[in-house]
């Protein structure tokens, strides 16, 4: 008996090994997925629930309830891959063999490094939305808060879903305005790009909608540490705050650290195309804990999805990797007020306007606010639980489509995303 380990059971590691069952034989193919625990959270959800639009039942499901019967579900820590085995330690002194491993355990925020950020404020006048504890913290927060200064703050790029503080942004904006606060607060977005988003077109957009907020925008600040509630940058910029919205630096998992996999911030390195390891021809990588220079979204785990099982199974096979991934990445951003825009662009190609996914009829409008997009992030929900987590046809293509643009991109250089 061959086998697979998937290390990681959220988005990325559920799609995949829901494609593999399907296509691998089980008398042939043993497939194991690990993860800590048998909690299945919907972390898109998480910008909901500070401002009560989800409550917690909506974001969080038995991951059992979705791995396919076929698949071993192993609840432990990972300590780390030993490459020249084979082999993954478990914590609890356990290891599991593999012929391929994928790594799909994501990425982390870690506010323990940036100084400061983890001091007593922590969680009183310090919040973020990225854990789900963080998340319910911060509904409690911004319930009570009546007036003063609410920053939106980025530590370092890149972060997983790059465009959820704007859509905090923006929907704090709604938030305070619908309840009568918002001539009381002072509303700031605090960015370590030079604009208020890494692709140019989009960032012209969404500067734009932010001006017309009233939301102030400071860029190409690097915080080097948080005092006396106040963000300090390396150039000596100071921004009080009396809440702060914090995305602190995301890192990835702890164990590709120590098993020699990673980048200083614990990235595993791939090919952008194939997302096989360049160093170990037997691991692939997929989702936010790769390298890739696009959008650390769950869309990048799904458009990439397939071609990961392809090469893998172009692998066992013996074959050249022909299955390439573009880097195509989309996204509805909530823009408040029952409105939200959408963003689709690859490695190559800028976000631009059109209409998605039917050329001249959409539903959805790129990049322009619109109810049918905002629609479109609340019924996502149901889409991921019940269609994209079982493998099953999404109507969205996974190569990137030039199809209801509207133009080519301007003369302007093609950011990463990241």
């Amino acid at each position: 008996m061959r086998r697979i380990v998937v290390l990681g059971g959220g988005t990325a590691g559920t799609i995949l090994v829901t494609k593999l069952r399907r296509r691998l034989d089980p008398a042939q193919w043993e497939i194991a997925v690990v993860d800590r625990d048998d909690i299945h959270r919907y972390q898109p959800g998480y910008l909901f629930l500070p401002f009560g639009r989800y409550r917690p039942a909506d974001v969080a499901r038995s991951r059992h309830a979705y791995i396919p019967d076929g698949v071993r579900l192993v609840l432990a820590d990972v300590e780390r891959v030993v490459p020249a085995r084979h082999s993954v330690l478990l914590a609890d002194g356990s290891s599991l063999d593999y012929d391929y491993l994928v790594v799909a355990t994501g990425v982390q925020p870690r506010p323990d490094q940036t100084p400061g950020l983890l001091g007593d404020d922590w969680r009183r006048g310090i919040h973020e939305f990225y854990t789900y504890e963080g998340a319910l913290a911060l509904a409690d927060a911004l319930a009570r808060f009546d007036s003063g200064r609410l920053v939106v703050h980025i530590v370092d790029m890149p972060i997983k879903c790059p465009v959820a503080p704007l859509e905090f942004a923006f929907l704090a904006d709604a938030f305070l305005t619908d309840r009568g606060r918002r001539g009381r607060v002072e509303l700031t977005y605090v960015t370590p790009l030079p604009d208020a988003f890494t692709q140019p077109v989009a960032a012209a957009h969404l500067s734009g909608m932010l001006d017309e907020r009233g939301i102030g925008l400071e860029t190409d600040f690097m915080v080097e540490q948080v005092r006396d509630r106040t963000l300090v940058s390396y150039d000596e910029r100071e921004i009080p705050f009396d809440l702060v919205v914090t995305v602190p630096l995301n890192m990835g998992a702890e164990y590709v650290a120590r098993s020699g996999l990673g980048d200083e911030m614990n990235y595993v390195p791939v090919d952008r195309h194939t997302l096989r390891s360049p160093t170990h021809p037997e691991i692939f990588a997929i989702g936010d804990a790769t390298d890739l220079p696009t959008s650390k979204a769950g869309s990048v785990a799904h458009f990439s999805a397939d071609v990961i099982v392809d090469n893998l199974l172009s692998a066992i096979d013996g074959r050249p990797l022909d299955a390439s991934f573009d880097g195509h990445a989309n996204c509805f951003v909530e823009s408040g007020h029952g409105k939200g825009l959408l963003l689709d662009f690859n490695y190559d190609t800028q976000p631009l306007p059109g209409k998605y996914p039917v050329p001249r009829v959409g539903p959805f409008s790129l990049l322009a606010e619109s109810r049918a997009n905002h629609l479109g992030k609340l019924g996502f929900r149901w889409a991921y639980w019940n269609l994209l987590l079982r493998g099953r046809p999404m109507p969205v293509p996974a190569r990137m489509s030039m199809a209801g643009k509207d133009r080519e991109p301007a003369d302007e250089p093609v950011t990463t995303g990241r």
